[in-house]
C-alpha cells in the first residue's frame, strides 16, 4: 500500500459494505466485490447507486465477481457473522496475496477465526457506526448523519493500518486507528450486546426499552461492562446508559430488524460470544443469560 491508490475487495457488498465500496472507488481505487453471480452481474452492469445526506447522491462504477483471483491490498468482509464461513469460500487465502483482511463484524471471537485461515498479522479488524441499507442489488441508503470506522489489529504492522485509514478517510468515513484491539472490540461489544437482546428480546424500540425495561437494561449493562473489564476494555455501565437516553427513541437493533425480517440472528456471535466470555473469566451474567435463553427459542419475542 505504497501508493495512494489501491485495490480493495468488498465481500458482501449490502448496506455497509456497499457504500464503502462506492466511497472507495468514487475517491479513485479500484474496487472489486464480491458476491453471488446475479449481484456480481448487477454491479458490473449498473455500478452502486448511493443516497446520502452527508456524502451526496452518486453511482459509483466497480468490478464485481464471485471470487476473488487475484491479490488486493485489502479485502473488506461486510457480511453479517452468520454468513461469514460461506462467504469466505469467495476469498482463497492463496488469492489474497499479503492483502489486509478487514473484518467489519459484530462480536469479539472472529479475529481468532480468521487468523486461523489467514496469515494472522493480515487480519485488522474494523469497527464501524453507521446506518446504511442495500434497498436492492446495488442501491444503497446512508442514513445516518455520520460514518465512523476504527481500525485495528494487533499483529498488523501499524504503517498498514495508517494507510488504509488514510484511504477510507480521504473516502469520507471518519477514520482512526486505535492501538488496542481488544479494547476497541469490546467497547463495540459493551454497546451493541445491552441494545440488540434487549431490543430483540422485546420486540421493541430503544425508547421503549430503556423506559419500560430500564432496571433490565441497567443491569445488563453492569454485566457487559464486568466482562470487558475482566479482558482489559472499557467499563462504563453508567456513561453506556446515558449514551442510550441521548439516541432517538424509535432507534432499533440491526438484530431486532434482522428478527422482523426473518432472517438469521447474529445471536451466536454477539449473545453466545459474551455468555463464553464471561464463563472463561467466572463472572455471573444472569440477564445476558437468561436473554439468550428466551432468543433461542423458536419465534422468540
Amino acid at each position: 500500500m505504497a501508493n495512494n491508490e489501491l485495490t480493495v475487495a468488498v465481500l458482501g457488498p449490502g448496506g455497509v459494505g456497499g457504500l464503502l465500496a462506492a466511497l472507495l472507488s468514487r475517491a479513485g481505487h479500484r474496487v472489486i466485490c464480491l458476491a453471488g453471480a446475479e449481484t456480481a452481474a448487477t454491479l458490473r452492469g449498473n455500478g452502486i447507486r448511493v443516497r446520502s445526506a452527508p456524502f451526496g447522491d452518486f453511482t459509483a462504477p466497480v468490478e464485481a465477481d464471485t471470487e476473488l483471483r487475484e491479490p488486493v491490498d485489502a479485502c473488506l468482509i461486510t457480511v453479517k457473522a452468520t454468513a461469514l464461513d460461506a462467504a469466505l469460500a469467495r476469498v482463497p487465502a492463496t488469492a489474497l496475496g499479503d492483502g489486509l483482511l478487514v473484518p467489519f463484524l459484530n462480536g469479539v471471537e472472529h479475529p481468532a477465526h480468521l487468523r486461523a485461515h489467514y496469515p494472522p498479522a493480515q487480519v485488522a479488524p474494523a469497527i464501524i457506526r453507521v446506518e446504511s441499507t442495500r434497498v436492492a442489488p446495488g442501491v444503497i441508503e446512508h442514513g445516518s448523519p455520520f460514518a465512523e470506522i476504527d481500525v485495528t489489529g494487533d499483529p498488523v504492522p501499524h504503517e498498514r493500518l495508517e494507510a488504509l485509514a488514510a484511504a477510507l478517510r480521504a473516502a469520507g468515513p471518519t477514520t482512526r486507528v486505535l492501538p488496542d484491539e481488544t479494547a476497541a472490540l469490546w467497547a463495540k461489544m459493551t454497546f451493541l450486546a445491552p441494545l440488540a437482546l434487549l431490543t430483540t428480546r422485546y420486540d421493541l424500540p430503544l425508547g421503549d426499552v430503556r423506559t419500560r425495561h430500564r432496571e433490565e437494561l441497567t443491569a445488563l449493562l453492569e454485566e457487559t461492562a464486568a466482562v470487558s473489564r475482566s479482558y482489559g476494555g472499557p467499563s462504563d455501565p453508567a456513561g453506556a446508559l446515558a449514551r442510550y437516553d441521548t439516541f432517538p427513541p424509535g432507534t432499533k437493533s440491526s438484530m431486532q430488524r434482522d428478527a422482523e425480517s426473518h432472517r438469521p440472528l447474529e445471536l451466536d456471535a454477539i449473545g453466545g460470544a459474551l455468555l463464553r466470555a464471561a464463563e472463561r473469566h467466572g463472572i455471573a451474567v444472569p440477564v445476558a443469560a437468561g436473554l439468550v435463553r428466551e432468543l433461542e427459542k423458536p419465534q422468540a419475542n
